[in-house]
């Protein structure tokens, strides 16, 4: 198993923790391929299963959302999976099987308020997926989508710091509600309803790399299932009166 990080720091303290691990950073095209390389070379040129497991969040209404820095989420959420998925497809068109596992949100199919930029590259994400599930039909390559909920990690806390780096809260007309979403935004962890450690995820990674025939999507957390229900028994406009209260 090979690990990947975008700080280098990160990659060494994987290093220290048992793991081979390469720097990656799905900004940027040359570390993709120079990544994907290095593994090859590590496993000698097999791989079975690719995690796509690197996304932010950037906070902020919709009209608070610059072009530059809705182009910054899809960047690394979409722009830079694809690539790197599309770096291993002939690999594993090749070799005849593969999973392709991609890290996706609860936030892929139903829309939260003042998430506009991550609900986009999410929802566009699935999208993708669903259609790269069909393409790859007839092949042993297997596409699948983990949802997971709140999860106990940094996620909040980098959100935070983009909210601060890239929307005007002063002068928006949402100044009184980014207020609370700051404070919301700085409690991380147990704190959160429904929060669940990281390995909840990982025990959906390893159902999904071992089932013969995995499903086409996984849910982890209650927020996950719940809303997948919700989203198909109830009204539109009944489904945006709860999303607007979450």
């Amino acid at each position: 198993m090979f690990a990947s990080a975008r700080k280098s720091a990160d990659v060494e303290r994987l290093k220290a923790e048992g793991f081979e691990a390469v720097q990656l950073d799905l900004d940027d095209s040359d570390s993709i391929r120079q990544a994907v390389a290095q593994v090859l070379e590590w496993s000698g040129g097999t791989l079975d299963a690719l995690f796509n497991n690197g996304a932010w969040g950037q906070v902020g209404a919709v009209e608070d959302l610059s072009r530059e820095v809705l182009r910054s989420q899809f960047e690394s959420n979409f722009f830079g999976t694809h690539e790197l998925t599309n770096q291993v497809l002939p690999l594993m068109r090749k070799q005849g099987y593969g999973r392709i596992l991609y890290n996706s949100s609860v936030l892929g199919f139903i829309a939260l308020p003042f998430r506009g930029a991550y609900n986009a590259s999410k929802f566009a994400l699935e999208g993708l997926v669903d259609t790269l599930r069909l393409e790859l039909h007839g092949t042993d390559i297997h596409p699948v989508l983990i949802e997971p909920g709140p999860i106990l990690t940094k996620f909040r806390e980098n959100a935070y710091r983009k909210f601060k780096q890239n929307i005007d809260a002063a002068h928006s007309p949402f100044h009184k509600v980014y207020q609370k979403m700051e404070q919301k935004l700085q409690t991380e962890g147990p704190a959160v309803p429904f929060t669940l450690p990281p390995e909840a995820v990982l025990q959906k990674v390893i159902y999904a790399l071992e089932r013969p025939r995995p499903k086409i999507r996984y849910y982890v957390t209650v927020p996950t299932y719940l809303f997948a229900f919700l989203r198909r028994v109830l009204p539109f406009r009944v489904l945006d009166w709860i999303q607007r209260k979450v």
